[in-house]
């Protein structure tokens, strides 16, 4: 990021029409997005940690019910069951 910032920086302040390629706005937003989402899963991750300590690792967080094995080798870091997922993704 502080590379994206750094480019800006020394760049002019309209590269919305540089025919080079996509435009530092892009691409920084591209990068934030991907910090974002790598930040969330080790937040994810340690979540998971906690629930294994607390020996709650499996249980859905929502209803309790338990995780379905197949969800958990996919998503090891899940804390909702597939229908308490479902209903979540609904709501977003």
């Amino acid at each position: 990021m502080a590379a994206f910032v750094l480019a800006r920086n020394d760049a002019p302040t309209d590269d919305e029409h540089d025919p080079e390629g996509p435009t530092l706005a892009f691409e920084r937003s591209q990068a934030s997005a991907m910090l974002a989402q790598s930040i969330q899963h080790v937040a994810d991750i340690d979540a998971a940690l906690v629930r294994m300590d607390a020996g709650t690792y499996g249980l859905c967080t929502k209803c309790g019910n338990e995780i379905a094995v197949g969800r958990l080798q996919v998503r090891p870091q899940a804390p909702l069951c597939i229908a308490c997922a479902e209903r979540a993704s609904r709501w977003n």
